[in-house]
């Protein structure tokens, strides 16, 4: 990789669209350069409904990550999510093809090619096949086995498939703003590489992301994903929830959330102090009700803390626990995950979660915050930029950098308006003398 490669990452959500910008110098270290964050237009439970409204955001967030990162892209990483996503386990075996036995990068390619042999329907596609273990005739458990010598190759991969049909008016509408795509990225893995640790891989974890619209699943056993999928339900479920409840509008609803999530809930003064004065039953009553004045609504300036947490937040977060519970019973890796669940996301931070996950998963419970790069980390040191930040952990690792994944998509070869119009000019100015 060259020194300060410059690579570029798009976070697809249904709450927000996320623009990362990065230099990368030849020891893959990331620094951010640049980030945008727009509330998100086109997209509805991870997934394109409206692709001028896309094209807009995307177009909008990529300028503004541009500007402050002082450089042009010209292609992007860009996460993938919704419902269609699954996800399934297979192997390959191939024979070693040199003459005295030594394993080359050839023979795992072709390995890793007789493994995306599935049968899948016309209407999906493969997003990414992951390498979990290689075996050499009977030697397992081998991670590497470049250089090691043997006859009969054996691959056991990962493989996670999504609707051809999202794919493509995902990666189309990035191809409008003028982009070209190295690839699309299950948001889900990609947050597993901003922020799992290596021991908790090891163990067998589950890596939980909670977006706007959806939750993603990937559980890890023995250090590699063996299960991914997403859940229709997310952070505007418990935004809708508040707003009903609490008879407000959506946009009036997200405030009350945010705000009750970054409020401590812990009493201003101890029991002691109120018995002391003389005052604890009023205290308590003036503690039940929450000041929200501060936000600026028209429709509401004090609420029922323990009706708001209690009442409207904390079923909702339940009913999420339940829903993933189900899903790791699906799994079959529901006893195999000694290390718990992590969590992230940008409803990760949403007041009680920690606490009913604990309750009602039974397990060790961590809200998950992404590391792996530095430069503007102030800026997105948040849960709710794991996939963006895991995109771009994943672009440094990738053995295609520098390739194109829309020309493996017909009809999507080309790059975008600007791209075009940019080697047009180029050529005539190849022209002049």
């Amino acid at each position: 990789m060259a020194k300060d490669h410059v690579i570029t990452a798009i976070d697809v959500g249904s709450s927000k669209i996320v623009c990362l910008i990065a230099e990368v110098d030849e020891e893959g270290r990331i620094q951010v350069i640049g980030v945008s964050s727009i509330p998100s237009r086109g997209v509805k439970k991870g997934v394109i409904v409206d692709i001028d409204q896309a094209v807009d955001a995307f177009s909008e967030t990529i300028e503004s990550a541009e500007r402050m990162a002082g450089v042009q892209v010209s292609r992007v990483w860009a996460t993938i999510n919704g419902s269609h996503i699954s996800s399934v386990n297979s192997q390959g075996v191939v024979a070693v093809s040199s003459p005295d036995g030594e394993i080359s990068a050839n023979d795992v390619a072709r390995v890793t090619e007789a493994a995306r042999a599935i049968s899948i329907p016309s209407s999906r596609d493969i997003i990414h096949v992951v390498p979990r273990t290689f075996v050499v005739d009977q030697q397992s458990g081998i991670d590497d086995p470049v250089g090691m010598s043997g006859v009969r190759l054996q691959i056991e991969t990962h493989i996670i498939t999504g609707a051809a049909t999202s794919m493509k008016n995902l990666v189309r509408s990035i191809q409008e703003v003028g982009l070209d795509v190295n690839d699309l990225v299950f948001a889900g893995l990609a947050s597993s590489y901003s922020v799992l640790t290596d021991t908790e891989k090891e163990l067998g974890v589950v890596m939980v992301d909670i977006g706007g619209g959806t939750t993603d699943i990937v559980v890890y056993h023995e250090g590699a994903p063996v299960y991914s999928s997403v859940l229709k339900l997310g952070g505007k479920n418990i935004t809708s929830d508040i707003a009903i409840g609490l008879r407000v509008p959506l946009e009036d609803a997200e405030k009350i959330k945010k705000f009750v999530s970054e409020k401590p809930v812990e009493p201003a003064l101890s029991n002691e102090r109120k018995k002391k004065e003389g005052e604890e039953k009023q205290e308590e009553k003036d503690e039940d009700m929450l000041d929200i004045s501060s936000l600026g609504l028209a429709s509401i300036q004090k609420v029922d803390k323990k009706f708001l947490v209690e009442g409207i937040i904390e079923p909702r977060l339940e009913e999420i626990a339940d829903e993933i519970l189900q899903e790791m019973k699906r799994s079959g890796y529901e006893d195999l995950t000694p290390a718990g669940f992590v969590v992230s996301g940008g409803a990760a931070m949403t007041v009680g979660l920690e606490r009913v996950f604990a309750d009602v998963l039974d397990m060790p419970i961590r809200i998950g915050k992404p590391t792996g790069v530095s430069g503007l980390i102030d800026e997105i040191r948040a849960s709710d930029y794991a996939a963006s930040i895991g995109t771009l952990i994943f672009a440094v690792n990738s053995d295609d950098i520098n390739e194109s994944f829309m020309s493996s998509i017909p009809g999507l070869s080309f790059g975008g308006v600007k791209r075009i119009t940019s080697g047009i000019t180029d050529f005539f100015k190849g022209l002049l003398p």
